[in-house]
């Protein structure tokens, strides 16, 4: 910075000292949503829920007792309107499938290729029940976010080939990681799918505009 002008020193100055407000601010939110309850949690809590979910969750399921044992992959399939009018639906998209080559060999995987999709998978499952219902207030976000991701990723692939994506499905594929060999535990390693009802797609879905 010293060998910049004075103004621009000033400019400089401004944008780190933004950049560390910002960056304590997000430490402190991170800390208050996994600090047990206390007064500030209790009278900010929505604030704080509002600045963590669904972005940046956080969770201990890696040092669970019982860590997951499947493996789930996020497929989607669209229904596009040609330019001339008539309509045609796709195969089902393996976007984990994505994920996972993208994440395959690549020393430094960026944090959406590892965790956007599965998080927000796991957001809506949390707030759904069987039937693919809302069970709490952020149902309709969770569904909203889960929606936009898999609308951008579909357009990024290039799938509409130059129609418009009218609605999207989702299912998920689950399957059981085999035990050891050592182990005498039995399970099933056919697949079980979970397919979602068909979603429209509103105008600027893929912007975050999607209600």
């Amino acid at each position: 910075m010293a060998a910049l002008s004075p103004r621009y020193q000033v400019g400089a100055a401004l944008a780190l000292a933004v950049v560390a407000v910002a960056v304590c601010v997000h430490v402190g939110m991170v800390f208050l949503h996994v600090a047990p309850s206390n007064t500030v949690t209790k009278a900010h809590g929505k604030a704080i829920d509002d600045w963590i979910y669904p972005e940046f969750e956080q969770n201990w399921k890696l040092f669970a007792p019982n860590p997951l044992q499947q493996n789930i992959a996020v497929q989607v399939r669209a229904q596009i309107r040609g330019e001339d009018g008539g309509s045609r639906t796709t195969g089902w998209y393996d976007l984990s499938a994505q994920d996972g080559r993208e994440i395959d060999g690549n020393l430094v995987p960026s944090h959406t290729q590892q965790n956007e999709l599965r998080r927000a998978w796991d957001f809506f499952t949390a707030t759904h029940d069987g039937s693919a219902r809302p069970v709490g207030l952020r149902g309709a976000l969770a569904e909203t976010y889960l929606r936009r991701i898999v609308v951008m990723r579909l357009e990024r692939g290039g799938v509409d080939e130059g129609g418009v994506v009218e609605r999207v499905q989702v299912r998920s594929r689950t399957t059981n990681v085999p035990p050891p060999k050592w182990s005498t535990d039995k399970v099933s390693t056919s697949p079980v799918y979970r397919v979602l009802s068909w979603w429209s797609v509103p105008d600027g879905a893929s912007e975050g505009g999607a209600r």
